[in-house]
């Protein structure tokens, strides 16, 4: 199977595509059914509740969807209620359109799916604004939107039932080709021709991919009372298979040498090449199985990688018995191999036993719940955002001002009869980050753009109606699929769908584009002056919080690394929830870093130090997963006093950064290391042990210098 084949029947087994066509029927149905019984009007009404209430149908456990669309319907039916007895007066129309841009803006704080539920109450109010009706009407009227709404929420509740499993089936098989982008670029290190600092660059932002999808696998795996405590082969698949690859992650990340001097060192031997083609190689096969679990079937032909890796074994040995150079560093890039390849056969043999023995052995004793965050719902929360140091305050607060500007300027030049797509536009653009508002602008200026091209030549050139409604509805497939993985082609998607759509309501015809590009031009102006003038975010403002952060969770990974060197029992759980903390917060810290990027030159302040700061932390932090990783392996206790002193140099370098930058400090209190009377000559993993931990001790110096500089 090609690359291009390969990635296009991803695509249709994604939950992208499932969450398009799941999204585009429940949409569709009321409108088509009701058709058929002469009720077209009333089907779009229903339709009109759908489309705001699948905005908060995001991926997550299903409680949460339900408890979300719940909370989205009990809104929608208040601010239908309230906009069809607003609109009456445009004085009245316009305080609403200010009170409830910031009061549902303010959801934000309360996380990502209540800030949906504020973004579907804000569409209905939007949708509304131009609706003609009596006041004796608006009850009935909202009353349909709301029943749109709850078909719509129990059509998404019935189709997960329908399969329980497959939402966390999809999103590991989509965490595990995330991982394989990761290995295929830590492979790209062993090449000649590959620059190593433009590497890196790709390693952070790819890593930032595979954090996001690992907390989203979490959500769906560790909140979910199915998976977790269900007692069938399917739900311990998936948790025994996430365990796993987030060990293999750990495992890649701590792959981690000095290229430069490695290349150096074996330059003529051809010996690293042969092993960057071994790591692609293994990504090929560990992409075979994501396809499989993605696509939900076996894969049956696994590659045995023992003879190629006892091959690259006996050419390692000959480098060494030939040259008088240590051939050390090979050997321990031949056992992290070693040890992928066993990750990916026990992913494999999870899926390929016949027998449930496999999965018995393989559980273990770690607590799942604490591996999720939990979100604080109490009003207090609300309050004491209220005040210009939140940053959730000053985004309501700018959008509610914006809003305000959008519905003036839409009634004072009477732009056309859907001048509410001025505010559409705002309601979708403006975000709290300065850098993630001008990339929301410019996606879908030049998606509405791209589409509207799309859509004239098909109702100039395509007058049969049958295959209008047919590009219609790919269109609208194409919109939901891709407004998560690609929002520019979501926007190209959704204009020319909503463009045969009117034509098909009998609102204009081609007229009907100019106005919405001209409405699109306008919002997307009056919000990227607004991003930049009324209480910017800029991301120097919050980066030294990232970097004290991202300093302070590798702080505690080595605390619970000495902790377990001095005789304290530290369980996995303790030393999982360590690490998936180091890499949520390094992923964090390189986000920001991009997006600081994306911003003025003039906001960019220590852009240069900061960027040296993120690869150093992700050195660091594979350093210490390899410790960590040998440690818990080989169950070392009571260790040497001079490995224990490089221990607490390190933290206490790092506690010391960390104040610099105004962040915590987590000092280490453990036992002393004494000498025994008859010290034992150090071992080979003694003196490894000691390399790994003088390195870094080294790395955190370097990280301090480097913070001194951006905390000045």
């Amino acid at each position: 199977m090609t690359i291009q084949t390969k990635e296009i029947k991803s695509f249709f087994f994604s939950q992208y595509f499932s969450d398009g066509l799941r999204i585009s029927l429940g949409i569709l149905l009321p409108a088509l059914v009701l058709q058929q019984f002469n009720q077209f009007e009333l089907g779009i009404t229903l339709s009109l509740g759908a489309i705001c209430i699948c905005v908060i149908d995001n991926p997550g456990p299903v409680v949460h969807k339900r408890n979300g669309m719940a909370a989205g319907n009990l809104c929608l039916f208040v601010v239908a209620v309230t906009t069809g007895f607003a609109r009456l007066n445009v004085y009245t129309l316009g305080l609403e359109v200010t009170v409830f841009s910031f009061l549902f803006s303010m959801f934000i704080v309360y996380g990502n799916r209540a800030a949906s539920v504020g973004t579907a109450a804000l569409l209905i109010m939007i949708f509304m604004m131009d609706k003609e009706m009596k006041p004796a009407e608006v009850l009935g009227y909202s009353a349909t939107i709301l029943a749109g709404g709850v078909w719509y929420m129990l059509f998404s509740l019935v189709f997960f039932g329908i399969r329980p499993y497959r939402a966390a089936q999809q999103a590991l098989g989509e965490n595990v080709a995330d991982i394989v982008k990761f290995l295929r670029i830590k492979a790209d290190f062993y090449l000649p021709e590959t620059d190593i600092d433009d590497n890196y660059h790709k390693l952070v932002s790819q890593q930032i991919h595979v954090s996001q999808h690992q907390d989203a696998v979490r959500e769906l795996l560790f909140r979910s009372r199915v998976m977790v405590r269900e007692s069938t082969n399917a739900s311990r698949i998936l948790v025994l298979t996430f365990v796993d690859l987030v060990d293999m992650f750990e495992q890649i990340m701590a792959t981690h040498y000095d290229y430069a001097q490695i290349r150096e060192k074996f330059k003529d031997t051809g010996i690293l090449t042969e092993i960057g083609q071994v790591v692609h190689l293994m990504a090929n096969e560990l992409e075979n199985i994501g396809f499989a679990i993605l696509s939900n079937t076996r894969y049956k032909h696994k590659v045995d990688f023992n003879p190629v890796l006892e091959q690259l074994k006996t050419k390692i040995d000959t480098i060494g018995n030939a040259n008088e150079t240590s051939n050390l560093v090979l050997k321990k890039i031949l056992i992290n191999l070693r040890d992928l390849n066993k990750e990916i056969e026990n992913i494999f043999n999870y899926y390929n036993s016949s027998s449930s023995k496999i999965l018995i052995e393989n559980n273990n004793d770690v607590e799942y719940s604490k591996f999720v965050t939990h979100q604080d719902y109490e009003p207090h929360v609300f309050f004491d955002n209220f005040s210009l140091d939140s940053a959730a305050f000053k985004h309501a607060f700018r959008v509610s001002l914006v809003c305000l500007v959008g519905f003036t300027v839409a009634k004072a030049f009477a732009l056309g009869h859907h001048s509410y797509w001025v505010l559409l536009t705002i309601i979708v653009i403006l975000k709290p980050g300065f850098s993630l508002s001008k990339q929301r602008n410019y996606q879908r200026l030049t998606g509405t753009i791209g589409g509207g091209v799309i859509g004239i030549l098909i109702l100039m050139f395509i007058p049969n109606t049958d295959v209008q409604f047919t590009l219609m509805l790919v269109f609208m497939l194409g919109a939901y699929s891709f407004q998560r993985l690609n929002y520019v082609v979501s926007v190209v998607f959704m204009t020319p769908y909503v463009l045969i759509l009117f034509k098909f309501l009998g609102i204009g015809h081609l007229d009907i584009v100019e106005e919405r590009v001209i409405d699109t031009v306008i919002g997307s102006t009056i919000a990227f002056i607004a991003s930049y003038l009324i209480f910017p975010t800029w991301e120097f403002e919050q980066i030294k919080t990232s970097l004290a952060e991202v300093i302070y969770s590798n702080v505690n990974y080595l605390v619970k690394i000495a902790q377990t060197i001095t005789g304290k029992t530290v369980t996995t759980t303790d030393y999982k929830l360590a690490r998936k903390d180091v890499y949520v917060k390094s992923a964090n810290l390189s986000a920001a870093f991009e997006r600081m990027t994306s911003e003025p030159k003039s906001k960019q302040r220590n852009i240069k130090d900061i960027h040296k700061f993120v690869v150093l932390n992700h050195i660091l932090s594979s350093y210490t997963a390899t410790v960590a990783s040998e440690i818990t392996v080989k169950g070392m206790h009571k260790a040497t006093p001079d490995i224990l002193k490089l221990l607490k140099k390190s933290i206490a370098v790092l506690n010391e950064t960390s104040k610099k930058l105004g962040g915590d400090r987590l000092e280490f209190t453990g036992e002393k290391a004494e000498p025994a009377e008859e010290q034992p000559a150090p071992t080979v993993t003694d003196n490894l042990l000691k390399e790994q931990l003088d390195f870094i001790s080294k790395i955190s110096n370097d990280i301090a210098k480097i913070a001194d500089d951006i905390a000045k």
